[in-house]
């Protein structure tokens, strides 16, 4: 059926419209079907405003073509005094023949005469004639519509959460095929049935997600037609002076908004774990004829952590990495680095303003991203999701390397992020400007705030998390230890040797221990998480300064980020 007029699609989009336009009046026949249209004219006979479309309309029609209307020139000349109309004429959906006039406070419940006699004769109600004057001046109203459009709000971001989450859920299944595939040339065509198990497998992981997905977006999509429905009723309803209908309205919104639909489907999708990738065999390497699965597509958490290794013995020298582009202008000087789920390894360049992906297979620069100032240090959140601080403009820059090198979004923070690590979906941040560390969630939320006053204003202090988050680990460049620090602040712990000097980045292992960078002399430490013991691991050429430093547990790689063009590489078996 054709629609005159406008098309259909400007009708969905008038609720939101008629906030942001200015009208001093709109027209009322339209605001009955949820449009927001300037006024053209007023029927005097029929005490309503009318838009172009509706003018005419009014002009050619037989019963109204000879009522008085005015122009837009003559609205001033209007004298009519427009009285509110306390009227309900909505009928009780129960009770189909009985009009609605009564309000249970105690049912949460709009109902008729006979709803009353037959369910709430001991209730208290409201007689809504009586309830609703004025009631379209109240402060109520105003609430009512700041908390709809609030509601609309957070629905929509959970919408775009629960999309950018099946976009990842296709991007993690191509993974897994992929690794699988490569897996499969390795093995002979007796593994054909394990093949076809495993890829069932990542298949129906992928199903369940995607219908979990669905859920949540079907949801925020009834959420989001709801309000807007409401909206748009409570707007005609303001605008008619229909009181009655006004109140009804309201109350369906203060249902609306008690509705815990949203927090469930945001809780469903948060406790969700949709990442997952697929994990070798081990054994089926070396034992082809033994019977055992393919492999299995494993879940990990939303953001796992790739820096925790397991004990570490020894370190080897192994080589170097040329992390210099044709591009870069200055020495490189990464202050920053860590290892990508996808074994792929992300740089901070502090000098030249960039950030850089390497292939640690290839061993060479894959990508670089200009940023407008310089980035200090990197935690990976998720697979492909990583945290970048940028101190000189106080902002943290979540960043994806998902097709390309791409910023996702930046969280403003009031103080000098340098230092940063990600566990158990928080970020923890080491700043100046006062010395503190301040936990944010992934929204960018502050949790909490942490002062670390026996610091040096004047040097950067990087931070490791203890797998629990129950102690933080602070490097102190200034006075050359490394100290250990509760959630509330309290130091529990202080580590000195006469090498350790000027230590920067951190690795925390498994055992609870750190490998500790020392920027003075090129000098790696290994300190066991009480902070007692300590002893030297690897010690660099004479000038090496070291700074930052992260792991590969599929290449049993250690990557030290220091002053200059070659990223150390040392071998931990």
């Amino acid at each position: 059926m054709a629609v005159s007029g406008r098309k259909q699609i400007d009708l969905l989009g008038s609720v939101a419209a008629g906030s942001a336009e200015d009208f001093d009046h709109c027209c009322e026949p339209c605001l009955t079907t949820g449009q927001h249209i300037e006024a053209h004219g007023f029927c005097v006979t029929c005490q309503e405003y009318l838009c172009k479309n509706c003018h005419d309309v009014h002009r050619k029609t037989k019963v109204s073509r000879n009522h008085q209307i005015l122009q837009r020139y003559d609205f001033d000349k209007i004298q009519t005094t427009r009285k509110s109309n306390n009227e309900c004429t909505e009928m009780c959906q129960v009770h189909e023949k009985e009009i609605i006039k009564f309000y249970c406070p105690s049912h949460h419940a709009l109902v008729c005469n006979d709803c009353i006699v037959l369910g709430h004769r001991t209730c208290k109600v409201d007689y809504i004639p009586e309830k609703c004057v004025g009631i379209a001046d109240g402060t109520e109203f105003g609430d009512v519509m700041q908390k709809l459009g609030e509601k609309l709000k957070e629905a929509s971001e959970i919408s775009k959460k629960a999309k950018s989450s099946r976009s990842n859920i296709n991007d993690y299944s191509k993974e897994i095929i992929k690794a699988i595939t490569e897996f499969r040339k390795e093995i002979n065509d007796r593994l054909d049935l394990m093949q076809k198990d495993a890829l069932n497998n990542a298949e129906e992981i992928k199903s369940n997600n995607n219908k979990i997905i669905q859920h949540v977006l079907d949801t925020c999509e009834n959420t989001i037609s709801g309000i807007k429905c409401l909206q748009s009723s409570l707007h005609a309803s303001k605008s008619n002076h229909e009181d009655g209908q006004l109140y009804i309205d309201m109350k369906r919104a203060e249902s609306t908004l008690k509705s815990y639909e949203l927090n469930d489907a945001e809780q469903t999708l948060m406790h969700t774990n949709m990442h997952y990738s697929f994990q070798r065999n081990s054994e089926l390497e070396t034992l082809f004829c033994k019977k055992m699965v393919f492999g299995e597509s494993v879940n990990h958490s939303r953001h796992e952590s790739t820096k925790v290794i397991k004990a570490v013995d020894r370190l080897i020298e192994k080589g170097d990495i040329n992390v210099k582009t044709s591009s870069d202008k200055m020495t490189c000087h990464i202050t920053g680095c860590a290892v990508l789920n996808t074994n792929k390894l992300v740089l901070a360049d502090w000098e030249n303003k960039k950030v850089k992906l390497i292939s640690i297979e290839n061993k060479r620069v894959q990508e670089e991203k200009a940023l407008d100032s310089g980035p200090c240090d990197i935690a990976v959140m998720s697979q492909d999701l990583f945290a970048v601080t940028m101190p000189y403009i106080k902002e943290i820059v979540v960043m994806t390397t998902d097709d390309k090198l791409s910023c996702v979004r930046s969280i403003k923070v009031d103080r000098q992020c340098y230092c940063i690590d990600f566990n158990q979906d928080c970020l923890y941040v080491a700043c100046l400007s006062p010395p503190s560390v301040i936990v944010l969630n992934t929204p960018g939320d502050i949790l909490n705030n942490i002062s670390l006053n026996f610091l040096s204003p004047d040097y950067i202090p990087y931070i490791a998390v203890r797998k629990d988050s129950k102690l933080l680990y602070i490097s102190d460049f200034d006075n050359d230890n490394i100290t250990s620090v509760s959630l509330q602040g309290k130091v529990t712990a202080t580590y000195k040797h006469t090498d350790l000097s000027g230590p920067c980045g951190m690795l925390m292992l498994d055992d609870g221990a750190l490998l500790v960078c020392c920027y003075k002399n090129g000098t790696i430490h290994k300190v066991n998480g009480d902070l007692k013991h300590g002893k030297i691991m690897y010690k660099g050429e004479d000038g090496d300064l070291l700074q930052s430093i992260c792991h590969s547990s599929r290449y049993a790689e250690i990557y030290v980020g220091c002053i200059g063009d070659q990223l150390k590489v040392l071998n931990t078996q």
